[in-house]
């Protein structure tokens, strides 16, 4: 009967995670938050009083976040200009490609090209624009638990080292000081690949001669933060416009084919080389992660997913009678025993 109700009791969960993602995503986020900055606020308060270092680390963090933010809105609304712009140019393009595939075989082509508009590609990037700039009331929720957060990370912490000591929770601080460490060095190699990426999409885009080469270098710099999703989609729109400018196959395939060399040689060789084993995942729980979270929480669920599965790794691979989880699930190959 343990398996059943373990079931059912991971349904109900997820199914409140859910239906209560307004009120849990802003303190997951806050967590994590928190869990990245906190050796900033712990320099801090070596030289200022805690409340100014609290403070300081809030304000250091804002002026990140919203950089970031500020960013990505600026790519996404340049883009949707462009297309604006050029609509007629989709059109056409679309029209040709229906016809072709029409006259191959593929009936139901014409009836979709007369019915098409790519003005509803226009609606999709004003609406992408429309959900980032919504992020500020999700951003002031999120700060205000991370500056509650952050005034009570000692009594906490003091809580959980009491906790180990009195033999309740032995394996809590060392699980809890193994994930925040983690989960700052995945956010650090993470904008750094994200940056790096960011910069060799906008000189290769620049040196190709293709349109809004700073605006496809900031869409690659914030989708990367995506694992699988972010990459693809940030290599498929580029190649996309560049068949809408240059109104050539072989320059969109070109596009796209080094789009994903650069985008393959930042996720799939330099950032595992960066991470090094301690944030070795199974490349499939990854994007299965990716996905789930998405599902449940949109954008920030696909953001926060991988950080979320490696926390819930890590502590796992800290307690004994649930290591073999982490360890089956790491994507690490054991030697053979000789």
């Amino acid at each position: 009967m343990k398996f059943p109700v373990g079931l059912a009791a991971a349904i109900l969960v997820f199914a409140a995670l859910y239906v209560a993602d307004t009120l849990i995503v802003p303190v997951a986020f806050a967590v994590f938050v928190i869990a990245v900055v906190y050796p900033l606020q712990s320099l801090l308060e070596k030289r200022l009083p805690k409340l100014l270092a609290v403070l300081a680390t809030l304000v250091i963090t804002l002026a990140v976040v919203g950089g970031v933010s500020s960013v990505v809105v600026w790519g996404f609304s340049h883009v949707a200009t462009w297309v604006f712009q050029n609509t007629a140019r989709f059109q056409v393009l679309y029209g040709q490609a229906a016809a072709w595939l029409e006259g191959h075989g593929f009936v139901l082509a014409g009836l979709w090209a007369e019915h098409f508009d790519v003005r509803w590609l226009l609606r999709v990037f004003q609406d992408i624009s429309g959900r980032l700039q919504g992020l500020a009331s999700f951003l002031v929720f999120t700060f205000v638990y991370v500056l509650l957060g952050l005034l009570e990370v000692d009594a906490i912490k003091s809580q959980v080292l009491r906790l180990g000591r009195t033999g309740r929770a032995p394996h809590l601080p060392a699980a809890l000081a193994d994930t925040a460490a983690k989960l700052q060095k995945y956010m650090a190699v993470r904008t750094l690949m994200s940056i790096a990426t960011g910069a060799v999409v906008w000189v290769f885009t620049l040196t190709a001669g293709l349109e809004l080469a700073l605006a496809w270098g900031a869409i690659a710099f914030a989708m990367n933060y995506i694992p699988f999703i972010g990459p693809f989609v940030a290599t498929l729109l580029p190649a996309l416009f560049a068949l809408a400018q240059f109104e050539s196959w072989e320059m969109a395939l070109f596009v796209f084919a080094c789009l994903n060399v650069i985008q393959f040689l930042s996720g799939s060789y330099l950032e595992p080389r960066l991470a090094g084993k301690a944030l070795a995942v199974s490349p499939f729980l990854v994007l299965f992660s990716v996905f789930f979270w998405a599902f449940l929480w949109g954008i920030a669920g696909a953001f926060i997913g991988v950080p979320i599965l490696i926390a819930v790794l890590t502590i796992c691979a800290h307690h004994p009678s649930s290591r073999y989880v982490a360890e089956l699930l790491s994507g690490q190959t054991v030697p053979e025993e000789i």
